[in-house]
């Protein structure tokens, strides 16, 4: 962080289970943030602040600490909705010494529709004007995309009590999709964000339907960015499916001049493969699922851990693709020891949620 952390807010979590959810609160917050555990003492450090859990008596006694009063509230909104999240149908309480009363979010940026153009047969791309694009340079790629209903002026969402998320409802319900940012021009005051078109028949694709029928000057706002930061390494392996594409094309255009990039990329023919630029020195290998012999799964993930099987200590390892194949990947990892700081492992999609 560049400022010491002056804003502090204490909180109470009451679960079901508190030593489960403090060890759930460890394994989740892995890829996120700097975590560190002394028995029943949880600290968290990212850019945003500080985030102390104990457990204490059953209960959770978290202390956040930030450097501004709006990092503040995104940090409580952070473990507000993981804890939640974390405890799903059972009873749970949470009171903060000071009651969240904001009507916005404090990291909403409204967005106008500039324009949009396919990059292959199912990938299009949306640009946007931003007023502020600085929070977004060289920052985490991932952002949730709030789109409002079609003729209905926006409202955004604020903060409940609780400090979870008070999203509008009825005719105000808000699309919201989880996107990378592919790319930030600086000088037009544009993000882009890439939107797989999703080839199969009869699948729900809001999002993917957003972008084919966005026009220019259509609204929208961006929560962000959160999640997805950019390796910082002289050698880099990447490995991921269309819906990872996006991250990888901005990281290697963001790699610096001597950089040396590994991909290992999974499309479903070569029409959706993509050229990617970079300053630094550029390898990719493109699987084509078409290509693949009847029954053949996980192939990404066989090709990935061939791979890993090769690289040194210093190399930083980068995987996003569908939840079975991340898993298999991370099954082997338990057995290399990997430093974690060099790795960012994280499922993107769920090829059967049922």
């Amino acid at each position: 962080m560049n400022a010491l952390p002056q804003f502090k807010l204490s909180g109470i979590a009451r679960p079901k289970d508190a030593a489960g959810m403090l060890d759930e609160v460890c394994e989740h917050f892995l890829d996120h943030a700097e975590v560190h555990r002394t028995g029943n003492l949880v600290r968290m450090t990212s850019e945003i602040g500080i985030a102390d859990l104990r457990l204490m008596d059953g209960e959770l006694r978290i202390e956040l600490a930030c450097p501004s009063p709006d990092l503040l509230q995104i940090s409580r909104n952070i473990v507000a909705e993981h804890l939640f999240y974390f405890a799903g149908e059972d009873p749970f309480e949470l009171i903060w010494s000071d009651p969240a009363t904001l009507a916005q979010l404090p990291n909403i940026h409204e967005i106008t529709v500039v324009s949009t153009e396919d990059v292959t047969p199912h990938m299009r791309r949306v640009k946007f004007a931003c007023a502020d694009v600085a929070p977004f340079v060289n920052a985490d790629m991932h952002v949730r995309l709030l789109v409002p209903p079609r003729g209905r002026i926006p409202v955004w969402p604020g903060l409940q009590e609780d400090g979870r998320a008070a999203w509008p409802t009825g005719e105000d319900k808000l699309l919201v999709r989880i996107y990378t940012i592919r790319a930030v021009d600086v000088e037009r005051g544009e993000l882009w964000i890439d939107v797989l078109q999703h080839p199969a028949a009869g699948v729900s694709t809001p999002g993917a339907d957003f972008a084919r029928d966005a026009q220019p000057g259509d609204r929208a706002a961006l929560l962000g960015p959160g999640g997805g930061g950019l390796p910082q390494a002289q050698k880099i392996l990447l490995v991921g499916d269309e819906s990872a594409l996006p991250a990888i094309a901005r990281i290697a255009a963001e790699a610096p001049a001597g950089t040396r990039i590994d991909a290992i990329i999974e499309v479903e023919d070569a029409a959706e493969e993509q050229p990617l630029a970079t300053a630094g020195t550029l390898e990719a290998r493109w699987l084509h699922r078409k290509a693949y012999p009847p029954g053949a799964a996980n192939t990404i993930a066989e090709t990935a851990l061939a791979a890993i099987a090769g690289i040194d200590k210093e190399t930083f390892l980068w995987v996003a693709c569908e939840k079975e194949d991340v898993r298999q990947i991370r099954a082997a990892l338990k057995t290399r020891q990997h430093d974690r700081k060099r790795m960012y492992v994280a499922w993107y999609w769920e090829r059967d949620p049922g």
